[in-house]
């Protein structure tokens, strides 16, 4: 009976892909698409759940089935994140008429993502005050214990990490296993290793123009293969959606939600607000956060659905070249940079308002201005140091609590709600990636505005 069961959801699914795939040859917009499979997970994710229970076989099972399609199609974008990066950082550089320039798009780029990273921690701070959120009013059962034990056995590897270290872990040494994604820094790495291989084409270009010519076609034709695989992968977002949405909603532990709904009001509150300061640097820059918001949120949608900044990097890529007017180099740049630097919501917020919470624990006034300005600084440099690390939103936690001589157990409290929280998190660290990228290309007069007025310069290789 179970089997069958089973057999009735995967059609369900199956069912659903059907239609979207009907809107796809009805030219419905590739945005519509993409929230029309979002709120079809939901709806298939919540009949999972109430039908059968969050942690029952059936759905267990079924998640399974789903997985092909979601956490498959994760796997299609990780798969061009590589490649995509290389190629059109190199050509990127190679269009560039000083190297100089590169220096201060990364100069921007890293400077946006670190300030406003800052900037998360004050609001985290502030939200976790206005809540009054205190990890004492958390009761910690056996699940949250075994996750604080996991986080202090974590704790000697953050702290046997200096900030020196971390910033070497940038440095490839090689590039080939950075490549395979074989580090926490690979996507840095590589990043690093295609700026080099395009500054030394432009030196070759002055010496030997023959050869220069020679590798730069090539270059081209690879970038024209790898963005005709991206197009490819891009079309199959709305099902990746559906299939991501429907086993989260499934699995979601209802009954931790409401346990602890006042640290996830409080945080979802404090990502709603600096979403809101991300699209007042927008305007200020002159745009308009409408425009904005609307050619970002299938983005958005992808990256709170996947809870994966590096997953995201290719749709990240391309909504700011082809929807926002970013120019090219930028926009790679920002996405493949934002994906690990200077992360608003996991390197920002999160550990900002742990600390918060936990602080009143130990003796410390969480509304010391010593405490808060020392909080944010150490925010500002760890955001930048993460990636040396891995592990995301955990290990900047981990990094900011011990600098902060605050007991990292009671970080395990919160294990329940942390994939939903994260869902949220995820999304803040795209979007700053791209309001730098944006940002970036505004200050350095490198932005298309014609394009991001134009309502009708979206994904058009894409939508069909």
């Amino acid at each position: 009976m179970d089997l069958f069961l089973v057999i009735v959801n995967i059609a369900i699914l199956l069912v659903l892909i059907g239609v979207l795939i009907r809107m796809q040859q009805k030219h419905v917009s590739f945005s519509k698409r993409v929230f029309a499979g979002l709120g079809f997970g939901v709806l298939l994710g919540a009949y999972l759940q109430i039908a059968f229970g969050s942690s029952s076989e059936i759905v267990a099972t079924t998640s399974d089935w789903y997985s092909i399609v979601g956490s498959g199609y994760v796997r299609l974008l990780m798969m061009i994140v590589v490649p995509l990066i290389m190629v059109s950082i190199i050509q990127s550089i190679i269009n560039l008429e000083k190297s100089s320039e590169l220096g201060k798009i990364s100069g921007w780029i890293i400077g946006i993502l670190v300030s406003t990273a800052m900037v998360s921690a004050l609001v985290g701070v502030g939200t976790s005050l206005v809540f009054d959120l205190n990890a004492e009013q958390i009761e910690a059962g056996q699940a949250e214990q075994d996750r604080g034990i996991y986080l202090e056995e974590k704790l000697t590897e953050v702290q046997n990490m200096s900030t020196p270290k971390k910033i070497l872990e940038f440095i490839p040494s090689n590039p080939f296993q950075d490549m395979t994604g074989a580090r926490a820094t690979s996507t840095i790495a590589v990043v690093i290793f295609s700026a080099i291989v395009g500054i030394a084409v432009l030196g070759v270009r002055r010496k030997k123009p023959d050869e220069a010519a020679l590798f730069i076609k090539g270059v081209n034709a690879v970038y024209a293969v790898v963005m005709r695989i991206v197009t490819l992968v891009l079309r199959l977002t709305p099902y990746g959606i559906l299939g991501l949405m429907a086993s989260t909603v499934a699995r979601t532990d209802v009954a931790g939600i409401v346990e602890l709904g006042k640290f996830v009001m409080a945080s979802y509150v404090a990502l709603a607000v600096m979403f809101v300061i991300h699209l007042l640097m927008i305007s200020f820059a002159g745009l308009n956060p409408l425009t904005y918001l609307k050619k970002v949120l299938p983005v958005l949608s992808f990256a709170f659905t996947s809870r994966s900044s590096a997953g995201t990097i290719p749709l990240n890529i391309s909504a700011q070249k082809n929807s926002l007017g970013v120019d090219e180099g930028v926009a790679n740049m920002s996405a493949s940079f934002g994906a690990t630097i200077g992360q608003n919501g996991c390197a920002g917020i999160y550990p900002a308002m742990l600390a918060v919470m936990i602080a009143p624990t130990v003796g410390i006034d969480p509304l010391s201005p010593g405490f808060i300005l020392q909080l944010v600084i150490i925010i500002g440099i760890s955001s930048f140091g993460v990636a040396g690390v891995g592990g995301g939103a955990t290990f900047a936690a981990l990094i900011v609590l011990s600098s902060m001589n605050l007991p990292v157990a009671l970080a395990g409290l919160l294990i329940s709600v942390e994939p939903l929280i994260d869902m949220g998190r995820t999304a803040l660290n795209v979007n700053g990636a791209m309001t730098s990228g944006t940002l970036t290309s505004r200050i350095l007069k490198r932005f298309n505005i014609e394009k991001f007025n134009d309502k009708n310069a979206v994904e058009k290789d894409i939508a069909v």
